[in-house]
């Protein structure tokens, strides 16, 4: 069934962000979607539902809004231990090069996550100073704070084999690049370590060299996810082709 009321994409009607991600419930029940705002940092009617990630039961009923005050939820994932949603966030723009960080963390059940009036934590937006002071206390601070601008788009959890054993678990994210930013950040994929389903904090650059030395940018990645031999495959709008990333070595140490 297509679901009737989800809002509006740019692209199509309405404006505003226009990708959406899908996600099911481990046991199948519950689905969610994100849905990114309709502006940048703006609060009027447009975004009603937007800025959220929405729950649904699969048939298309039983709408609700799961968490919200989340910009723009470009991807979601399931992280495979502790069955808990997941998803790798854009945040508001026109803020200075190094504000706010994108991120990716886990996304609770009636949580809020600031956008557009506060950013990690009781940091106000200063396009909205003195508005909802009721909301300060109630920001919930991302697991993962990513650099500013770098886009982080789709996320995908490995549980496969290939990889060495450290690895499993871990969360793998595309950095699509910064497009309005005085030194570019992105382009590449990155690893979250996860360690009994929660994450420290810190992540690595797993594959770059997409921007030349010259400053010339000639891969962008999107999609992020892992095929049935346990390799990673990477979409790249940039270079306009998919990567596989496979290992071949014998185990290594750990990549920490």
């Amino acid at each position: 069934m297509i679901v009737p009321d989800i809002p509006g994409g740019g692209r199509l009607r309405g404006g505003g962000h226009w990708t959406r991600d899908i996600v099911f419930t481990p046991d199948g029940k519950k689905m969610f979607v994100s849905v990114g705002s309709h502006s940048n940092v703006s609060d009027d009617a447009l975004e009603k539902n937007r800025a959220d990630v929405l729950e649904y039961n699969p048939d298309g009923t039983g709408f609700r809004i799961y968490a919200w005050g989340i910009r723009n939820a470009v991807g979601l994932a399931i992280e495979p231990r502790t069955g808990a949603l997941w998803g790798s966030v854009n945040e508001r723009d026109a803020l200075g090069d190094n504000l706010p960080p994108d991120y990716i963390t886990h996304i609770q059940e009636g949580g809020f996550y600031g956008w557009p009036w506060y950013y990690l934590g009781n940091h106000q937006d200063p396009r909205h100073a003195g508005q909802h002071s009721e909301l300060a206390g109630k920001v919930i601070v991302p697991d993962v704070l990513v650099q500013a601008h770098m886009a982080s788009l789709c996320l995908t959890f490995y549980t496969a084999a290939q990889f060495p054993a450290p690895y499993q678990g871990w969360a793998f994210a595309a950095e699509h690049g910064s497009w309005n930013r005085a030194q570019r950040a992105g382009y590449k994929v990155i690893c979250v370590p996860i360690q009994d389903g929660k994450a420290g904090g810190e992540y690595d650059d797993f594959m770059t060299g997409l921007v030349t030395e010259a400053g010339d940018v000639w891969g962008r990645p999107v999609g992020v996810t892992v095929d049935a031999q346990g390799s990673l495959l990477v979409t790249d709008d940039g270079g306009n082709c998919l990567w596989r990333v496979r290992f071949s070595g014998a185990p290594g140490p750990s990549p920490r």
